[in-house]
């Protein structure tokens, strides 16, 4: 099948860190703004095509962030109201973007060339468009570091300490610890002269005199026992921040060399760090994809989005039907359950229950397999510490939901469910019972079941143990009524019934070892699916044979639970390929190449709340779910549609309203009922509706706060016409005396009709040509017309200046 574009792979996921009263970082496409208070998320920035990698505020505007993305444009939002203001198409990749006070009107962005990147200074044109091209680029160092925290630019008075690039200098040779003094990252004092840089031996050295005729020095701190990763100077100088893998910040106090501050147990290693223009507060973000708010050198708020840096162990990702969260391996020893709609995390579930310690080659528990029951009753975890057998270390824990605490609580614990590692485990579906089946390299499956002691507390035991020919189990999965058991074991297939644990069949396939089993749904349920490492084959229940194979590379194997597809990731080239078919027909409905740069480690489909109503036959297959996948980097990846985009942009129109109304929460509260009273009132008579606007009043109050203070007349005199015009007359329009009329008319010429009809710039008029508010005098409308007729346009244009 030819490939589709209108369907395209979107990122979820943040990094970068800068913030005022707000904070605002990089989250895959698009642009976050959170409030420091509350840690909620005020406005998503949508507009990039591809991955944000870098945000700076405006140092002409505090109120406006640029940001830049490997889409080769930069971008100039209001993050205040959340508005796009300017983008600038570069036309190459962007690595980071800096600012400079010194230099307004003036980016730098770091560009990826052929062999090396460079440092480029872009000025941005001053056009009135909002779509504009930079091209004029010009080239400000060679052979940087793509890393942003390598380079840092200076805001104080020293020109020559302006830009300051790691690598660009290096220590003299007769030091003895010359070997790991390689440069990791860069500050610079935003007064002194002075530069801080980090080193990956754990050292901070502070260098002087850039900016005299003799040669700089230097002074060494140490604190790090391992590479310093980020470092930040308060806005007065008086503080130097650095952070590393310890997880810790550490506080240095510039004017006394041995005084230092620490804040320990961050939760993860620190990779950047960010502080408040007023300097009343920091942020640190980390490697896990961890925001930390820091108050008074104490912990204020914390962000956490989807857990990175540790390996994911478990072989799928799940969904809790309960709060429809995503669940997956979270920091070390931890389940965190991640909310897709929101993109935070609900709640982490400490599985391991001990202290985690951050040391290179220490072996500790990590959580390698989860499963959950159909109504997310049941939690099943397997935590492991060492891979050899005579080190080997494991057990089965059982949680329970508890209603009451809204939270999973330990029911059981296994100690050494199999003897050896445990592969694979799934629960039944039927909802009759309440059935995990587990399968080990001990060349067995078990099966346990909940059952009752005699004080009626709830426990799990062991109610089968089954093998086959001594072969070692792969894999295993149920199929969606719970009445199949499908067990692999290296070539063999095998089938078996729940009720009696009597084998039923065997499925043979081309040589290979079973990796993944999965059944059809639906009208498909009678296929069964199974992958090796070079084959994707369908097997069919009823005839117990072969349907159809096919050779790929199926690195992840998911099925639909709302319907009859399926989707199966192949790696080709060093990328991975996407095809969605049904397994009764092997033609594929979706293709779409290189979905993503490596291998694909997980997916899942996540059920929609409202299903789409899409035409289109390539992206039927998103009308019920949604489709997640994880990469390597762990980076989680989904696909939207040209439809579903077309609907949040709807939405979100409908959400704006007049510039003259303020958003406020009385307006959210009562903006509905107020649409429905404006819908009542076009069913009454002309004149009642007429009355209930009062738009003498409108066009009085936009005529007060549209024309400068400076040529208005006497307060005097306009408190008396603001008054008048908030009265509502009783006397008809068309009672109006004709001679009173056509007085009015003979007063003005031509060129005033006109004046009164559009008005000048700023002030807005309603009614007829010639016709005049019944409450204004004669006086009153003579003035009225008088300031209508000065052109205040090189006072508008002096105050925008």
């Amino acid at each position: 099948m030819v490939e589709q574009t209108d369907i395209r792979v979107v990122r979820c996921g943040g990094s970068k860190i800068c913030f005022s009263t707000f904070l605002i970082c990089a989250s895959g496409d698009s642009v976050k703004v959170f409030s420091t208070r509350t840690e909620e998320c005020v406005h998503v920035l949508h507009g990039h095509a591809n991955q944000v990698t870098g945000v700076a505020l405006n140092p002409a505007n505090h109120l406006q962030v640029y940001s830049c993305s490997l889409d080769g444009t930069v971008r100039l939002w209001d993050f205040i109201d959340g508005i796009l203001i300017k983008t600038f198409t570069v036309g190459y990749k962007i690595s980071s973007i800096y600012v400079s006070n010194k230099h307004i009107g003036v980016i730098f962005i770091i560009l990826p060339m052929q062999k090396h990147f460079q440092l480029v200074a872009v000025r941005l044109p001053s056009a009135l468009e909002q779509e504009l091209e930079a091209r004029e680029l010009s080239a400000v160092l060679s052979d940087v570091s793509p890393v942003p925290a390598c380079t840092a630019f200076g805001q104080g008075v020293s020109p020559s300490c302006l830009i300051f690039v790691c690598f660009r200098f290096k220590l003299k040779a007769t030091d003895k610890k010359g070997a790991r003094n390689a440069f990791t990252c860069v500050a610079c004092h935003p007064k002194d002269d002075c530069i801080a840089t980090g080193h990956q031996d754990g050292k901070i050295r502070l260098w002087r005199n850039f900016n005299q005729k003799k040669e700089y020095t230097y002074s060494t701190q140490h604190w790090h026992h391992n590479a310093v990763s980020a470092l930040c100077f308060s806005p007065e100088g008086m503080h130097l921040l650095s952070g590393g893998v310890e997880s810790v910040l550490v506080q240095w106090h510039c004017k006394e060399v041995n005084k230092k501050n620490f804040l320990p147990r961050l939760g993860g290693a620190i990779a950047h760090i960010c502080v408040s223009p007023d300097g009343q507060m920091y942020s640190t973000s980390h490697t896990n994809n961890k925001i930390t708010i820091i108050s008074s050198f104490r912990v204020s708020a914390v962000i956490q989005g989807l857990v990175k840096g540790a390996k994911n162990k478990l072989p799928h990702l799940m969904i809790d039907p309960r709060t429809k969260a995503l669940v997956l391996n979270g920091k070390p020893g931890h389940l965190q359950f991640y909310s897709l709609e929101r993109d935070k995390q609900l709640y982490s579930l400490d599985i391991v229950q001990q202290e985690y310690i951050y040391q290179a080659g220490l072996d500790q528990f990590e959580v390698v397999k989860a499963a959950l029951d159909g109504t997310a009753s049941w939690l099943a975890t397997v935590e492991q510490r060492g891979s050899k057998i005579s080190s080997l270390e494991f057990s089965l824990k059982l949680w329970s939901f508890n209603e009451k605490a809204q939270s999973f609580e330990l029911n059981t614990t296994i100690t050494a469910p199999h003897q050896n590692m445990i592969t694979a485990m799934c629960f039944s579906p039927a909802m009759d019972t309440t059935m995990l089946v587990t399968v080990a390299k001990d060349d067995q499956f078990k099966v346990w079941l909940l059952g009752s002691d005699l004080d009626e507390q709830t426990s799990w035991s062991c109610e089968h143990l089954g093998s086959y020919h001594g072969l070692q189990p792969t894999n295993c999965c149920f199929s969606g009524d719970g009445s199949l058991l499908a067990v692999s074991f290296a070539e063999v297939v095998t089938l078996w019934s729940p009720d009696t644990w009597e084998l039923l069949t065997t499925l043979c396939q081309p040589p290979g070892t079973i990796e993944d089993l999965c059944f059809g749904r639906l009208s498909c349920s009678k296929y069964l699916l199974g992958t090796t490492t070079k084959n994707l084959l369908c097997w069919n229940l009823l005839t117990c044979a072969l349907e159809w194979s096919t050779s790929m590379d199926v690195c992840v194997l998911r099925t639909d639970p709302l319907s009859e597809n399926v989707a199966a990731f192949c790696h080709n080239s060093g990328k991975t390929d996407l095809f969605v078919f049904r397994p009764s027909e092997p033609r594929p409905l979706f293709t779409q190449k290189a979905v993503c740069v490596g291998r694909v480690q997980r997916c899942i489909f996540v059920p929609r709340e409202d299903p789409l109503d899409s035409c289109d036959e390539w992206s039927q297959w998103l009308n019920r779910s949604r489709l997640h996948f994880l990469t390597e980097q762990m980076e989680l990846l989904t696909f939207s549609t040209r439809a579903e985009d077309e609907r949040i942009l709807n939405s979100r129109k409908e959400l704006l309203v007049d510039d003259s109304v303020a958003m406020t929460p009385f307006y959210l509260l009562l903006g509905k009922h107020r649409q429905q009273q404006q819908e009542k009132q076009t069913s009454v008579p002309s004149q009642a509706a007429d009355r209930a606007q009062l738009p003498q009043g409108c066009v009085a109050i936009r005529e007060l706060l549209h024309t400068p203070a400076h040529v208005l007349p006497p307060a005097s005199f306009l408190c008396s016409v603001f008054l008048n015009s908030l009265l509502i007359s009783n006397t008809d329009e068309k009672e109006l005396p004709e001679q009173e009329v056509d007085s009015e008319k003979e007063e003005v010429d031509s060129e005033e009709e006109m004046e009164m009809n559009n008005g000048p710039q700023g002030v807005r008029t309603q009614g007829s040509v010639g016709e005049a508010p019944p409450s204004l005098s004669r006086a009153e409308e003579k003035e009225l017309r008088r300031l209508r007729k000065t052109d205040f346009s090189w006072v508008t244009s002096l105050t925008s200046s």
